[in-house]
Order: structure tokens, then sequence, then C-alpha cells
């Protein structure tokens, strides 16, 4: 796939999701909690269109990835997916997790929290 500099060269629009493996559990607990996936996306859309893996084991989390864009498969199919814990095959999900939190209708979630406030009196 693509990396930043690729898309930019090449005019393709992208929006860039990133998690660092500071965070991943089971990269603490082995000693190796440094490095981050970082994937590039369609704008607005979970289709991924590359990914860089910096870290222990990069080459492993990466087939995840392969797979899914062989496919057509995007961010949302791999936060779906169950991923064992603690592996490091999480930070998989959890770079899915970041994009779609970032992509979160908020005005609907808003409009849902007043009504359940209501709700609660």
């Amino acid at each position: 796939g693509l990396n930043e500099q690729e898309a930019k060269k090449k005019g393709i629009a992208c929006e860039v999701t990133k998690y660092g493996l500071d965070d991943l559990d089971r990269a603490i607990a082995d000693g190796t909690a440094h490095g981050f996936v970082k994937v590039l996306t369609v704008p607005g859309k979970d289709r991924i269109l590359g990914v860089t893996l910096v870290g222990e084991h990069a080459g492993d989390l990466l087939a995840e990835f392969v797979l899914a864009m062989k496919h057509g498969l995007g961010l949302s199919k791999i936060l779906g997916t169950i991923h064992t814990y603690p592996t490091l095959a999480e930070a998989n999900k959890y770079v899915a997790g970041e994009w779609k939190r970032a992509h979160a209708p908020q005005r609907v979630l808003a409009w849902l929290s007043r009504y359940h406030a209501w709700k609660r009196g």
C-alpha cells in the first residue's frame, strides 16, 4: 500500500490514523512497548490505502492488513474481528477503533446523551 509521502506525491487524498504500541498490554508485558501502527484511509471511509508498522513483530501484524486490502475489507471489519487478549494483534483492532471514534456521528451522540439525561430525570 501507500505511505504518506507516496500519497502526497501522487496527489492522493488520505486520512492518517495512528496507534502507539506503548499502550498495548502485550507489548508492555514483553518489554517491547515502542513503535506504532499507522493506517492511511480514503477520507471519510474505512477503506485502507496503506499501512506502516514500526516495532517488534511488525511483520506478523501486517498480514491482517494485507488480507483486508486484498479483499476490500475496511477498518470496520478489522474492528469487528475477535483479537485474543493479550496479543500484539490487538494493535490492529485498536488502530481501527481510533479511526471509528474519530468518525463517530457527534451530533447524534450529543442528542442521545441529552435524551438519556432527560429520561433519567
